[in-house]
């Protein structure tokens, strides 16, 4: 998802800089029990920078051993935690907080080599991501429970108990972001977390790692890096209860699957998204067109389950939203991440590179009219990697793949309709929810559609926007749960009823 918000940007040195393109190799650990460790099998997990697949890292490859024991000292860790004072987890975290800011520079540099996103969107990831970090420190206090008035001589209430361990497996495209949004919630409810980064974008986890060893009690946060050997481990264990995954929907519904394989587990799951962006015919083209491709998150090529790669336009407006789409992403300037002035750099693999040419492919084979890119970008620094254009197909119809499947890269996909009810079943016709724009001038008109739209997160003449307390997450396929509210936090509970008789 792209984050937003009013955190403090940050900046990359020249002596990162160099550090992350290659003139020095991150040679990472995980934590564990406290300790940045290797792993038990002495493995190691290879990271490449996508512009030039050249070698910026490596991050221990954990196995089951790995994954049993961070799950050991969590369970010790986590009982102190539990019975400390609100007020001691708060200080802890906020001095967290502050000393991953003081390693900003070094973090962005890593993360902009390891994700292949461009630094410009890049810089606020981390200020977002601590932002979130406090903000879930800030609302702790109303994990209250409740009394209830069922009889009138005894006292009946509720109190909320942390289930103890939990995991949270992360998504490649936000690393640093997604590791801080996903110890807020749990880490204040009193629990344990173990979180393991994606194996595509692994190495900012190991700064993140050597910062929690020096702030936080020994166990309570873990990170183990590695594969899927790893992340099965982690939801094979039966002593974590509580686990939460963003990623694809199909590993999704894997895990939930593995997971009731081992016990009853509570599952929350930020998955796909086939996003529309709706476009009335009232609404003022030229800015609608240009929210549509700020929804689409170029400047991570695509690589957000939040984006709007489903722009969707009244034929009244068709050709001229068509035109200023087209240019617009025609002029995307493409090259080094590094660079300021780049909008959009690689694809983060070479499975993603390979899905996003297969879908550009396939709207060439089905007929959509291709706009602009589709190819690799011309000139000696996009000969290796894993480089795309920006691309844009017109006269998508709801048949094509590009128009049902996410890509999860820069791919746009235009769709005309005329009446409402044709749009919003175009809108609603894929197995994915997550998020929505519509534009309109019409307030009854945009709450009628919002109404309609089977989609979890909804914007209003804007995109992209993710602001503080509200929740998201998906309907239908594209997740289970919510996050990034109070509802989240809540989730990291179990509610339990006492009853006092007098």
């Amino acid at each position: 998802m792209a984050a937003s918000g009013e955190g403090l940007a940050v900046n990359v040195t020249s002596e990162t800089r160099g550090a992350a393109k290659g003139s020095a190799f991150h040679d990472g650990r995980m934590l564990i029990g406290g300790r940045m460790v290797e792993s038990a099998s002495g493995r190691w997990l290879d990271s490449h920078n996508p512009a030039n697949l050249e070698p910026i890292g490596r991050v221990p490859m954990a196995d089951t051993a790995d994954v049993a024991a961070a799950v050991e000292a969590a369970l010790t860790a986590q009982k102190e935690w539990a019975a400390m004072d609100m007020n001691r987890r708060a200080a802890l975290l906020l001095k967290f907080c502050d000393r991953l800011q003081e390693r900003s520079d070094e973090i962005l540099a890593l993360e902009v080599a390891d994700t292949g996103n461009t630094i410009t969107p890049m810089r606020n990831d981390l200020a977002n991501g601590l932002e979130r970090l406090r903000y879930f420190v800030g609302i702790a206090y109303e994990l209250k429970g409740q009394s209830v008035p069922s009889t009138a001589k005894n006292l009946h209430f509720t109190i909320r108990e942390p289930y103890g361990v939990c995991a949270r497996i992360l998504a490649f495209n936000h690393p640093i972001y997604f590791a801080l949004c996903g110890i807020g919630a749990p880490l204040m409810a009193g629990n344990a977390i173990i979180l393991k980064p994606s194996e595509q974008s692994p190495l900012s986890a190991s700064i993140f790692g050597e910062v929690a060893a020096e702030v936080l009690p020994a166990g309570i946060v873990s990170v183990v890096t590695g594969g899927q050997e790893a992340g099965e481990a982690l939801v094979r264990h039966p002593r974590i209860k509580r686990l939460s995954f963003v990623g694809s929907a199909r590993t999704g519904m894997a895990i939930q699957r593995t997971a009731a394989e081992v016990c009853v587990k509570h599952v929350s799951l930020e998955l796909g998204g086939k996003n529309p962006f709706i476009v009335y015919p009232d609404a003022p083209a030229a800015k609608a067109a240009k929210a549509a491709v700020s929804g689409m998150n170029f400047g991570w090529q695509g690589q957000s389950c939040g984006s709007t790669s489903r722009l969707m336009v009244h034929a009244d407006l068709y050709d001229e939203v068509v035109d200023e789409v087209a240019k617009s992403v025609g002029a995307i300037r493409v090259g080094d991440p590094f660079r300021d002035d780049s909008q959009m750099g690689p694809i983060n693999s070479a499975a993603q590179f390979d899905k996003v040419r297969a879908a550009i492919a396939s709207g060439i084979d089905d007929g959509a009219r291709l706009l602009c890119g589709g190819k690799r970008p011309e000139g000696r620094e996009f000969e290796t990697g894993y480089w795309v254009e920006p691309t844009v197909f017109a006269d998508v119809t709801p048949d094509m793949r590009i128009a049902r499947e996410e890509i999860f890269g820069p791919v746009l996909s235009i769709m005309k309709w005329s009446t409402e009810e044709e749009m919003i079943e175009m809108a609603n016709g894929v197995d994915l929810g997550l998020t929505a724009a519509v534009w309109t001038n019409d307030i009854t008109k945009a709450m009628k559609t919002a109404r309609a739209l089977e989609n979890g997160y909804v914007w209003i003449n804007g995109v992209g926007a993710h602001v503080r307390g509200m929740p998201y997450g998906g309907y239908k396929n594209s997740g289970t749960g919510r996050e990034r509210g109070l509802e989240e936090m809540i989730s990291y509970t179990e509610e339990k009823s006492i009853h006092i008789m007098l």
